[in-house]
């Protein structure tokens, strides 16, 4: 049996008990440092209010501490270390070698490590890494060939924002703005606006987000994940809001349900409780840059980005028909579509192509009507709709609940009501069984005059057990067919979190009578279950913790190392900022190391390298053998020069911004794309 796990991304506790609340079996969150998402910081004590809910479920709460450490920043991380097991977090997400000689918790190793080859997962897990998160650019061939060579466990990301650069190895915006995406302070420069120019000057692309990519849509994949080796879907988005998280979660949860409805003997959930009633998800109605599956099936495709829309520009609702005032008239894209006061409006402006969004205070029909005068719209701009306030409120309002199934046998039984007195071969009293106090024998009892009693036993879905014994009177029903039903009615009930449901009724009478209950009475037995089953922890699947072995070296390890010799020299994107770090290389056998790119700001680092290729996506690849523009990513025309689409780019390629220039390389043996500082006034 394989469990499985879907992992939501949570800003504070109350998002994270959300995420729970619709069907998420973990939760990573940050404490209140060290965080790779600097504005998502959680004091302890929420922390453990998050963690006290989860485990009510069987669920598991991870926390990040997924930056690079500096040296005089080590005591105060062991302190939030031991903080976050005080606070009963299950595991740490880390990048920084650092954090395992700082904690005994199991620690899994962020998709900052940049893990995306067998032999860079092996270092992990030889290090003491229970988890690995893959890196996000492979494909499942390569995530096949990493589960093959280790044995911990494989966390893989299948929804929300990609970056464009391999993980914990973009340093553009460090070099920009002196802000470190490997502390947690990334100013997003994906997602900025570019132009692309050749050698002699000519502006190819103007004005576009030629780094951004769209959005990871797994939903669709989650068994070709499994069956790759994947235990943990993880769901980024620890910046995004409640309403994100909800819908988000509740998708891949009853996806998830799915998968293992389907293959029952192969694959369970690792938390317990179902999600029932509530909101019906709908991932095109949540923030997005529209959706891909990147490199997941190995192979490139024209459309990876989102240059754009760089923000959530939304669904397509139709086109601009007439603007008058203040009223905008719209030829919807389909008769179904239902425009609601408050939604949320964009379309991309004429030029530039920026995303500019309004909102709807009065929607009548195909008529919209706002309080200021839309700048910039145009007749035949393409409308979407990038919040829908009546899905907004469905979010709010309309919320599942999670409860745990538990199965309830009753057994009915009679007992003797007490010792008898003879006298002549007649029963003349009977004596209390508890009081021992004798009473007359009443003309309408029968000899061996019997009590019903019930023997209760419920089951938990994770496996607690109670079992109660309880008297049930003297007074048979005088229906029994509707006694039993009264039975399995109110006992197969939900009481807090648990979900009841009466499996057996057993009735070990002589003549195969019911006793007469009141509903009170059988609520009360359910009631008393429940606070039984409160009393007791919730059973869990234990969480798999590293081994130390530092026998696997660094030899193969060529994404972290500056060239390939005898000597072992680590370069800056291991991302050493430490002396343990430093240490701990050395110890695997490195001869040198560089300091991390924070620290050293060398000259002629890689800003970033990636799969995602701009002359791909354009049309320019050589190795297709394509010529000129070919416009395949819907770029507005004029954004591209009339004169660029009749040739070819002369010579290298820059992106420029404000000013700043970056040189654009490409490795064609690995299909990787590199951006570098460059020095060129172009």
């Amino acid at each position: 049996m394989e469990f499985l796990e879907l992992l939501a991304p949570a800003r504070n506790a109350d998002i994270g008990i959300a995420a729970i609340d619709c069907g998420a079996d973990a939760v990573y969150i940050a404490g209140p440092e060290f965080g790779a998402r600097q504005a998502a910081g959680n004091s302890m004590e929420d922390i453990g209010k998050l963690t006290e809910y989860a485990h009510r479920f069987g669920g598991r709460i991870f926390l990040t501490l997924n930056t690079i450490l500096f040296d005089d920043e080590l005591t105060e991380a062991e302190r939030l270390l031991a903080g976050a097991k005080a606070a009963g977090v299950d595991a740490i997400i880390a990048q920084d070698l650092a954090v395992w000689k700082l904690t005994d918790l199991p620690v899994h190793a962020s998709t900052q490590c940049a893990i995306r080859t067998p032999e860079k997962a092996k270092l992990y897990e030889s290090l003491g890494a229970s988890r690995l998160v893959l890196e996000r650019e492979m494909s499942l061939g390569q995530i096949k060939a990493v589960r093959k060579d280790v044995d911990c466990e494989l966390e893989f990301f299948v929804h929300g924002a990609l970056c464009v650069c391999y993980s914990g190895q973009c340093y553009m915006s460090e070099q920009i703005a002196g802000r470190s995406a490997n502390r947690g302070e990334c100013i997003q420069a994906c997602r900025s606006l570019y132009d692309l120019v050749d050698e002699s000057g000519s502006v190819l692309v103007r004005n576009k987000a030629l780094l951004s990519l769209k959005d990871y849509n797994l939903k669709d994949r989650l068994a070709d994940l499994a069956d790759a080796g994947i235990c943990s879907f993880k769901i980024e988005g620890r910046l995004k809001n409640i309403s994100y998280v909800r819908n988000v979660v509740r998708a891949y949860s009853l996806a998830l349900d799915e998968l293992v409805a389907a293959n029952p003997e192969k694959y369970r959930r690792v938390s317990y409780g179902r999600s029932e009633g509530g909101f019906t998800p709908d991932l095109g109605k949540t923030f997005n840059r529209g959706y891909t599956q990147l490199f997941l099936d190995g192979k490139r495709s024209v459309g990876w980005s989102s240059m754009d829309a760089p923000k959530s520009i939304g669904e397509e609702v139709g086109t601009v028909a007439s603007i008058g005032n203040n009223t905008i008239t719209v030829r919807l894209k389909s008769p179904d579509i239902r425009l609601q006061n408050g939604d949320g409006f964009s379309f991309l402006s004429k030029g530039r192509g920026e995303i500019v969004g309004f909102r709807g205070d009065v929607c009548q029909g195909n008529r919209i009507t706002c309080r200021n005068v839309v700048q910039g719209l145009y007749p035949d701009a393409k409308l979407y709709r990038n919040l829908s306030s009546a899905f907004e409120k469905e979010l709010e309002s309309n919320l599942p609940v999670r409860r745990i199934p538990v199965a309830v046998d009753i057994s009915v039984m009679v007992t003797s009501a007490g010792s008898v007195t003879e006298k002549g071969g007649y029963v003349t009293e009977i004596h209390d069984s508890v009081t021992g106090e004798a009473r007359p024998l009443s003309m309408s009892k029968r000899l061996g005059e019997q009590t019903y009693s019930l023997r209760i036993r419920a089951v938990s879905q994770d496996g607690r057990s109670v079992t109660m014994e309880r008297k049930a009177g003297d007074s048979a029903a005088e229906n029994q067919e509707r006694m039993r039903g009264m039975f399995a009615a109110q006992i197969s009930k939900a009481t807090g979190r648990y979900s009841f449901t009466l499996r057996s009724l057993k009735v070990e009478t002589p003549d195969g009578s019911l006793p007469f209950l009141p509903a009170s009475t059988l609520n009360a037995i359910r009631r008393d279950l429940a606070a039984a089953l409160e009393e007791m922890p919730c059973i869990t699947f234990p969480l798999a913790t590293g081994q130390t072995d530092l026998q696997q070296g660094l030899t193969q390890v060529r994404d972290i190392q500056k060239n390939m010799s005898d000597n072992i020299l680590i370069s800056y994107k291991a991302n050493i900022a430490n002396h343990i770090a430093k240490e701990t290389y050395l110890s695997l056998g490195a001869s040198q190391t560089d300091d991390a790119f924070e620290l050293s700001h060398q000259t002629d680092a890689e800003l970033m390298r990636t799969k995602y290729c701009v002359r791909y996506e354009l049309g320019l690849c050589p190795i297709l053998k394509t010529n000129g523009l070919q416009n395949k990513t819907g770029l507005s025309p004029d954004t591209i020069p009339a004169q660029a689409k009749r040739k070819a780019p002369t010579g290298n390629l820059y992106l420029t911004n404000n000013g700043k220039c970056y040189h654009l390389s490409f490795d064609c043996v690995n299909c990787e794309m590199i951006v570098a500082h460059s020095s060129s006034r172009l």
